[in-house]
């Protein structure tokens, strides 16, 4: 490659390089979770389309393929622990040799290694050269390597933690194991839900197309034709005039379900329990035409903040956010359907949260099982005779969902489940969930 090309590769990816590796060691350091540490860099960054997305793809695809790189890693180094920002600068080299086919190997490799001079790490830049350079000389045969480590060690293979790969190995066959964490290791799409409080989808899709938003249909069996949407490419959302007018909001087809098995209907009384930051509310506001009354509760502050920030955005107005410690209690405060979308472990979810299979322990799930049943034992409370109850979370795990409804039911006897369904990530195309809708029995 001559001089001229080397030059631009080097130029191109060094500035998404250097915002890469310093969310990626605030994020080691404990400082946040990767997805909030990228948003607050490229807030103020000021990049191109094509090298935002450099920078997404670099930071996020490091973190989901941690496991894998620190296998490449260990291999060449005897398992000998690397400082943590040394190790940061290694994985971000390697994943681009073997994930990122459009970065040039000699690129990857001497930017790396500038980047770890410039991080202080001059005496070591000849051992990150020379291990990156190694890599890069054996790419296929490695590659193949890596290929079958994916079912000799599904865990550092498909880059998941070890007690959970076992925990779902017991909960499902080998063949739909490797296709969920396949799933897992997927770059979410971005998906937008037409608003009809503002908007229509024919309307929309004018407005996107002026607006340089390349889309396709999408297409889900609880999800009514011409609603939600993929966006194939676009510029910054927010940028947008129909995103700032409220024509659509961005959400995952699995987060509508429970809303549609809720099935509220104009003039009615709903409760969100867990609301903030309003997917669901909206939708259940758009369901009902903006006609009822709806209570948004949540117990974050800021996530109501969010919440009515998100409703005026979308017109939605019959929504009342409060505080869930404020909710009233009695005769006078029943509703007539009730939504319960639980804190849980999301593991239905962690396409789209990425550091989150990182973060979560074998314990939560208990306690969040736990912490679920009280939830929805104090949302019962809240439905009239006659009323519905829906509880989802995007949970995959047992405990969370089957679990939680046995025990809800054994506990009430004036409730019966009416239907509940599981949303399986790589079968349906969404992200994982669980939702169960009750009735409570009429009045005598």
């Amino acid at each position: 490659m001559c001089r001229r090309v080397r030059h631009y590769y080097a130029v191109r990816l060094q500035k998404p390089r250097e915002i890469a590796f310093r969310v990626l060691r605030r994020r080691d350091a404990g400082v946040d979770f990767v997805e909030n540490l990228l948003d607050v860099e490229l807030s103020t960054a000021r990049l191109t389309g094509p090298d935002r997305a450099l920078v997404q793809e670099l930071a996020y695809g490091v973190v989901r393929w941690q496991a894998a790189l620190d296998w490449l890693i260990a291999r060449r180094t005897g398992d000998r622990d690397q400082k943590p920002a040394l190790r940061t600068l290694l994985r971000l080299g390697l994943y681009q040799i073997f994930w990122l086919d459009r970065v040039p190997d000699h690129a990857a490799v001497n930017e790396t290694v500038d980047l770890a001079r410039q991080a202080g790490f001059g005496p070591q830049a000849g051992f990150v050269n020379a291990l990156l350079r190694g890599y890069a000389r054996e790419k296929e045969a490695t590659r193949r390597q890596l290929a079958d480590l994916k079912s000799s060690d599904p865990a550092a293979g498909w880059s998941h933690p070890g007690w959970l790969v076992e925990r779902w190995r017991q909960l499902t066959d080998a063949a739909s194991l490797a296709r969920l964490l396949e799933w897992n290791n997927t770059p979410p799409r971005t998906l937008a839900r037409v608003n009809t409080l503002r908007s229509e989808a024919g309307k929309l899709l004018e407005q996107w197309r002026d607006e340089n938003v390349d889309y396709d249909f999408g297409r889900w069996d609880w999800v009514p034709e011409g609603l939600v949407f993929e966006l194939k490419s676009h510029p910054p959302l927010a940028t947008l005039p129909s995103f700032r007018a409220g024509g659509f909001y961005v959400q995952d087809p699995s987060t509508l379900l429970a809303a549609r098995v809720l099935d509220p209907q104009p003039g009615e009384t709903v409760l969100d329990l867990c609301a903030a930051p309003g997917g669901k509310t909206t939708f259940l506001a758009q369901q009902m035409q903006n006609q009822g009354r709806i209570v948004a509760a949540d117990n974050s502050p800021d996530r109501l903040t969010l919440l009515r920030e998100n409703c005026a955005r979308l017109g939605v107005t019959c929504v009342t956010a409060v505080a869930a410690t404020g909710l009233a209690a009695g005769p006078a405060a029943l509703f007539d359907r009730v939504l319960v979308d639980a804190p849980c472990s999301n593991t239905g979810a962690l396409r789209r949260r990425v550091d989150l299979r990182w973060r979560l322990r074998p314990e939560e799930i208990g306690r969040l099982a736990a912490a679920q049943a009280a939830l929805l034992d104090r949302a019962a409370a809240s439905v009239r005779p006659g009323g519905v109850l829906v509880y989802s979370t995007c949970s995959l795990e047992p405990e969370e969902n089957g679990g939680v409804v046995a025990g809800f039911l054994g506990r009430h006897a004036e409730f019966t489940v009416e239907n509940r369904r599981t949303v399986t990530p790589f079968a349906d195309g969404a992200d994982g969930a669980f939702v169960a809708r009750f009735r409570r029995a009429p009045a005598a």
